[in-house]
């Protein structure tokens, strides 16, 4: 059933705006809820949202080397860094005040500030929200991350950034990577190398960033072992495949293939996702995820203009 949902979503995205992800999400959502979820098909849900997903993040490593990194100069890797944290404690700090729950603030926070759905899977497993939750907040950073990668383009000449500062911009705040690299190379190929460049870079910072709520987490429950910084084991490997992609030259051939695993397990993983979610669920969200998500939009779009311009 996952299998299906996932390559479905996969065959139908070349049509379309959004990734497979995120059509996989809404095709196990409508099957879950129109058709249900059969008892048989539990357990490979299961897997597919903890296994297939966790290793997903791992060959995530094999699209960054840290050349690539360095290639945007130490002020581009601080503009990333200072538009991530700023996002990631505005989005936390705005939620507790508007009054969302603070496990799906943080997954919003991490999908606008990082890399989207991955990074919204990435931090789930540390802080161990509802299903429902991750299916809201991967819908709500589509939504804006997709109105960022059609209306930012639209908006370079109007702010007078060149290719350089646009992909800059486009880099350091949209919020997919396929997003990034779609709104980069619609202002030109220079802007859309740039672009990928910095967005890779904000991937990057998904490891010390799960690490970082995993302490936090510990902290908060009184865990006795909060003084040791937890390493979740697919963050120690993503770790490891980017050094290894940094030091070895790994045949275009490999890197393709590891691309294709990786979209399609994080396919799978989020169809697993959809089946599980209960639309009733989520509407009794209410508005208020979403007016965050939006705030977020903002803030990132803003704060990372502000710094590409005037530092």
């Amino acid at each position: 059933m996952i299998t299906a949902v996932a390559f479905s979503a996969r065959n139908v995205s070349g049509f379309a705006l959004f990734s497979p992800m995120i059509l996989a999400v809404v095709a196990g959502m409508i099957y879950s809820n129109v058709l249900g979820t059969p008892a048989h098909a539990k357990a490979g849900i299961a897997f597919s949202q903890r296994r297939l997903l966790r290793f997903a993040i791992v060959l995530l490593g094999f699209q960054l080397t840290l050349g690539q990194v360095v290639s945007i100069g130490a002020g581009g890797v601080g503009i990333v860094a200072a538009t991530l944290g700023a996002t990631f404690v505005f989005t936390i700090m705005l939620g507790r005040l508007i009054g969302v729950d603070a496990k799906l603030a943080q997954l919003i926070a991490a999908g606008t500030s990082i890399c989207g759905a991955s990074a919204i899977v990435a931090t789930n497993i540390v802080t161990d929200a509802r299903d429902e939750d991750v299916t809201y907040a991967v819908a709500s950073i589509t939504l804006f991350g997709t109105i960022a990668m059609l209306g930012f383009p639209l908006m370079a000449p109007m702010l007078g950034l060149d290719q350089h500062a646009f992909g800059l911009w486009a880099g350091a705040s949209i919020h997919e990577v396929a997003q990034v690299i779609g709104a980069g190379f619609q202002n030109g190929t220079q802007s859309g190398e740039i672009a990928t460049v910095a967005k890779l870079t904000r991937v990057a910072m998904l490891a010390p960033m799960v690490v970082a709520l995993g302490l936090m987490a510990r902290r908060k429950s009184g865990d006795q072992t909060a003084a040791r910084p937890p390493m979740p084991w697919f963050v120690a490997a993503f770790v490891a495949v980017v050094a290894l992609n940094s030091l070895v030259t790994v045949p275009a051939e490999v890197k393709s293939a590891m691309a294709l695993a990786t979209t399609i397990m994080l396919t799978m993983g989020l169809a697993a996702m959809g089946l599980q979610a209960d639309i009733s669920q989520l509407r009794s969200r209410g508005l208020r995820p979403l007016a965050l998500a939006f705030s977020a939009f903002l803030f990132i779009g803003c704060f990372s203009l502000m710094l590409v311009k005037f530092v």
